[in-house]
């Protein structure tokens, strides 16, 4: 009896080691996903976040007079917010063209006179 107990000891620390290391293994195996996504959160993720952020503030403090783009391409002054529509006004004859305010892609310099 007492033979045995010393592989007892033997066995219980074998068991241990190898949960150990299959831990391990799982971690090693897992640290390139983890990895890989931060880098995406930073690269992609978080920069688009920022932009949309900065274009709806942009949209938000826009005023009459202000000369904007639409996503459409069309270059025009701001004549009248109402609510998600502003009224632009754009071209030789002044035609006005109200567009919904998410349809403004940026806003240009205001044009000196």
């Amino acid at each position: 009896m007492l033979n045995k107990l010393p592989m007892l000891a033997n066995f219980m620390e074998t068991a241990t080691t190898s949960e150990m290391s299959s831990t391990a293994a799982l971690l090693i195996q897992l640290a390139p996903f983890a990895i890989l996504i931060v880098v995406f959160y930073f690269l992609l993720i978080r920069p688009q976040r920022k932009k949309e952020k900065e274009e709806n503030n942009m949209r938000a403090n826009l005023e009459v007079g202000d000369v904007v783009t639409t996503r459409g391409g069309i270059l025009g002054t701001v004549r009248q917010i109402k609510d998600d529509n502003i009224v632009i006004e754009t071209g030789a004859a002044n035609v006005r063209i109200t567009v919904a305010r998410w349809a403004i892609a940026s806003k240009e310099e205001k044009l000196s006179n």
